[in-house]
């Protein structure tokens, strides 16, 4: 019988420890810089690899950014078509580096559902696991990580941010007409793809668990994190805001948000409350 792994404990002076796997046949490497960038938040790389058919012209665009981030290639032939064995070759990978025991959390980079069984072993092993993969991401994968990601959200800069980029560089003669061609396009662009609409109930619930009974007004960080148990693929920017707080703002007639002090003599913090709450 084989035996459990040893976690290590992060200390204070420590960060967790991190091993991201990509899925190379299923994500953009234009993405990886952001992705990194984004999983740099939550602790330290520790390991890097991309798994992938490398002697494939398809993987030609993979060869820069591999350098650039330092990743390592993880060559995996496909052996017959139509099967994908560099699902197989990542899943093997991932229950070494899990039996090591030197990782707090795994990062799955993929929009592949083939993934969701390794995420319900990874966290039963007491790891968290990050997903990271487009919103085509089939739900059950999504459901069965820590957090996860959309790799749209990654994007470096919006239509309408590339739109204002453009006009500011041209000289004046032409600035105008162009910008508003660029304006035009990052109009089309956006009503393509809008914001998913904010769910109310899921919110409202997240407020009311971390609502003081007396009061009603709970810490907003402590919304955030309860929402990222309740919605692993909870993020602001899912919904076109940078922060929690720039979220709910949006909405008066649902939330109440102040910056008040929790309790007497502690630093003040942003809190937030139902409507119907204080009424």
């Amino acid at each position: 019988m084989k035996a459990s792994p040893t976690v290590r404990i992060p200390t204070a002076h420590d960060q967790p420890r991190l091993a991201v796997l990509i899925d190379a046949d299923n994500a953009q490497a234009a993405l990886v810089g952001p992705l990194l960038a984004e999983i740099a938040r939550f602790g330290l790389a520790s390991v890097k690899r991309a798994y992938g058919d490398w002697t494939s012209q398809q993987m030609s665009s993979w060869k820069k950014t591999l350098l650039a981030h330092s990743i390592a290639p993880v060559q995996q032939f496909a052996y017959t078509t139509g099967k994908n064995a560099t699902d197989s070759a990542l899943i093997i990978d991932a229950m070494d580096l899990m039996y090591s025991g030197q990782f707090h959390g795994f990062c799955l980079v993929s929009s592949d559902s083939d993934f969701t069984r390794l995420a319900q072993r990874l966290r039963e092993e007491g790891l968290i696991v990050y997903g990271f993969g487009e919103r085509k991401t089939p739900e059950a994968f999504v459901a069965a990580c820590d957090k996860f990601v959309y790799t749209e959200v990654l994007r470096a800069e919006p239509a309408s941010a590339k739109a204002a980029a453009v006009a500011s560089a041209l000289p004046a003669a032409s600035a105008g007409t162009t910008a508003g061609a660029a304006a035009s396009s990052a109009s089309v662009a956006k009503a393509k793809e809008p914001a998913p609409e904010l769910p109310r109930e899921h919110f409202s619930q997240a407020v009311e668990q971390a609502a003081d009974e007396e009061t009603g007004w709970a810490d907003l960080g402590t919304v955030g994190n309860y929402m990222t148990k309740i919605q692993p693929d909870y993020d602001p920017r899912h919904y076109g805001a940078k922060k929690l707080r720039d979220l709910l703002l949006r909405h008066p007639d649902w939330f109440e948000l102040q910056e008040r002090r929790p309790s007497e003599g502690a630093a003040k913090r942003w809190m937030v409350r139902l409507v119907e709450a204080a009424e």
